[in-house]
């Protein structure tokens, strides 16, 4: 650091403005908190765009803002300062000339790019229409130590974004329509239940025994209990109880924790909204969802068809509806029928396809990686895939004329699983005994910890009615109507490895 004609120049921006802010203090800046705003940049904008320089005159809109300052220029005794709040900005004016407050405090001018500011004044367009304020007083409420980083550039930044997201947010304004649309869309899902008499519930997020799937859990220890426990993987098995206690149209929307991978498409905490319908079966679900997908395409966007990446997503009603065998011969057009009902004619279509096949896998294992493998990504349009094999269903009603499918459906769109359904399982005896073929596949399979809730056997022992039930996951279902290919870019703070 060194001086020159008296002022204070250093490689360090931090340190200068730690200087700054401590000349500040002994001068009796204590970070204000009593300024009130009267109207919003966003209110601003929509009110007093569309005025001419002349209306703007003739209103004498009189304003007080707030906001970040992320631009400024002086130009002797007249500065123009660019202050941003949320995603909307508008210039301030300010001039010496024939006013005494910044005759006698010029200290503005030092101020820095990121400092927080309040201003005060009358609305007015420039002659080449920006709307700004002709400042009558602003002040600082706020100083920002750090300097603000330029606009994100490659994949070291990509990762800077999701580890300092007030910095993205900051520097993006698309960031704020992505997330205000998350906001939206989740209000809209909530209207959308409520409109159709369903009642929201909580259930516990930590379990004694994580049950509904079979991922692998987070694990805490619960010290006055002395015990073990887990966040949830998945609400189902206590939402099942309540509609064995009486409810009739429930649904919970809330995280879900999973202790596995991360990719694009996968974050290990996640919202997903559960929903049951009493005396109802898969094909009812299926025609809330259909129903829902529009209803939010319509309040957000008001048409039924959304771009996505290079697609257009239609979401007319009816959505397409496919069986997992039909899917499979559908885009596998060398695949015969009988081949997917032959164990060792089945093999050899996985292995050809580069799936490792364990010798301890059934037709319909089998079958449900095939279709992972040559299906899934190609299901571009609303289409829902019925009909899963029993073997990859463990908590789904067996189908009525063959016993070896489920009534269950996946719901996708581009590519995505974005839901999964089915009519419930409701005979005790097959989910007992499902649910110990599915311990013993998963011992052989690999050390995961594995799980039998003999609670939710007790509970079925008092009947469960004939039950639909699904999950969305609400996340990808975001990352749809906000076009993001990315499931970090709709989650505010995602998982990241510490660095």
């Amino acid at each position: 650091m060194i001086k020159k004609n008296n002022t204070i120049i250093s490689n360090d921006e931090e340190n200068i403005r730690k200087i700054k802010l401590t000349e500040m203090k002994k001068n009796g800046f204590s970070f204000p908190n009593d300024f009130k705003q009267n109207i919003t940049l966003k209110e601003i904008r929509i009110k007093y765009q569309k005025k001419d320089l002349i209306e703007l005159k003739q209103l004498n809109i009189y304003c007080a803002v707030s906001g970040r300052m992320i631009q400024k220029r002086i130009m002797g005794k007249a500065s123009f300062f660019t202050l941003q709040n949320m995603e909307e900005t508008i210039q301030l004016y300010i001039k010496e000339e024939n006013n005494s407050y910044f005759n006698n405090n010029k200290n503005y001018k030092k101020w820095d790019i990121g400092d927080i500011l309040s201003a005060t004044g009358t609305l007015f367009k420039t002659k080449t229409g920006e709307l700004s304020i002709f400042c009558t007083k602003v002040n600082i409420l706020t100083k920002s130590l750090k300097p603000l980083p330029g606009k994100f550039h490659g994949l070291s930044n990509q990762e800077k974004r999701y580890r300092k997201r007030y910095l993205d947010l900051i520097s993006n304004k698309k960031l704020f329509y992505i997330f205000k649309k998350r906001s939206d869309i989740i209000m809209n899902i909530r209207n959308f239940m409520i409109q159709n008499e369903f009642l929201e519930v909580e259930t516990p997020m930590l379990q004694n025994i994580p049950g509904g799937a079979t991922a692998r859990p987070f694990t805490t220890y619960h010290n006055e209990l002395d015990m073990k426990m887990y966040l949830r993987i998945a609400p189902e098995l206590y939402l099942k109880q309540l509609i064995i206690g009486g409810f009739q149209r429930i649904f919970e929307l809330n995280r879900n924790f999973r202790n596995e991978g991360i990719s694009t498409r996968h974050n290990p905490e996640f919202t997903m909204m559960e929903a049951y319908i009493a005396y109802s079966d898969y094909k009812d679900m299926m025609h809330i969802i259909e129903k829902l997908c529009q209803y939010i395409s319509i309040s957000l966007f008001k048409k039924k068809i959304i771009p996505y990446n290079e697609y257009l997503i239609n979401f007319e009603i009816p959505f397409s509806k496919l069986s997992m065998t039909d899917a499979i011969l559908k885009f596998n057009q060398t695949i015969h029928i009988d081949d997917l009902n032959n164990l060792k004619k089945i093999k050899q279509i996985a292995q050809k396809n580069g799936i490792d096949v364990d010798p301890q896998w059934k037709i319909g294992k089998i079958k449900n990686e095939i279709f992972e493998k040559t299906v899934e990504k190609k299901l571009i349009q609303p289409t829902f895939i019925t009909h899963y094999p029993v073997d990859v269903s463990p908590l789904a009603r067996r189908n009525n004329t063959d016993s070896n499918v489920t009534d269950r459906f996946e719901f996708f769109i581009a590519g995505y699983e974005i839901a999964n359904g089915f009519s419930e399982l409701n005979d005790v005896d097959d989910q007992k005994n499902r649910f110990l073929n599915q311990i013993n596949m998963l011992n052989h399979e690999s050390e995961k910890e594995i799980f039998y809730d003999k609670n939710y056997i007790e509970a079925l022992k008092y009947g469960l009615p004939p039950t639909s039930g699904m999950g969305i996951g609400i996340d990808r279902l975001i990352m749809i109507f906000t076009n993001q290919i990315n499931i970090r870019d709709v989650i505010l703070f995602p998982t990241l490895r510490s660095i």
